[in-house]
C-alpha cells in the first residue's frame, strides 16, 4: 500500500477490529513494524462514536487507517464483512485517509491465546482481546507490506 512518495518516510497508522459493540484499535509505525493496543472504541450497531475516533486521529496523526476484514474460514464474506467495509468507507470519506484491509480470520483467537500467554485468564477481557486483535491485524498489514 505505501507508495514511491511515502516509502521512505515512517508512517504512523491506526488499525481496527471491527465489531458490532465494541470495535478495537492499535496504533503503530512502519519504523518499527510494531503494533500497540490502545482502549476500544465503543459502538452501538456497529456505529462509533465519531467524536471519539476525531479525538484518537488529532492525538495520533495517523497517515493511514487499517481495517480486519473479518471472513469466514473459508475466507467468503458473511454479513460482518460487509459491515466493516461500510465503516472503512465512512473512515476513508470522513477522514481523507487511505485504507489498508487485512484478512482478520482468527485475529480474536490468536489474540486471546497471547493474552492468556502474556498474563493469564487476568488480562482476558474482551475490551483487551479487542484491542490486541486490532494489533495483531496491524501487524499482519505490515509483514505484508514490508
Amino acid at each position: 500500500m505505501p507508495d514511491s512518495a511515502t516509502d521512505n518516510k515512517t508512517l504512523t497508522i491506526i488499525a481496527f477490529d471491527y465489531g458490532l459493540r465494541r470495535i478495537g484499535v492499535a496504533v503503530g509505525q512502519t519504523f518499527t513494524g510494531l503494533a500497540q493496543p490502545i482502549k476500544p472504541v465503543m459502538a452501538r450497531d456497529g456505529i462509533p462514536d465519531w467524536d471519539l475516533l476525531q479525538k484518537l486521529f488529532d492525538e495520533w496523526q495517523p497517515d493511514l487507517l487499517v481495517v480486519g476484514r473479518p471472513l469466514n474460514m473459508f475466507g467468503e464474506e458473511q454479513e460482518i464483512s460487509k459491515r466493516a467495509d461500510k465503516f472503512s468507507r465512512r473512515l476513508e470519506g470522513r477522514f481523507g485517509l487511505k485504507i489498508g484491509r487485512v484478512d482478520e480470520r482468527l485475529s480474536s483467537r490468536e489474540a486471546i491465546d497471547l493474552l492468556y500467554e502474556l498474563g493469564g485468564s487476568g488480562k482476558v477481557d474482551k475490551a483487551s482481546v479487542d484491542s490486541c486483535a486490532a494489533a495483531l491485524i496491524l501487524e499482519s498489514w505490515f509483514r505484508e507490506n514490508s
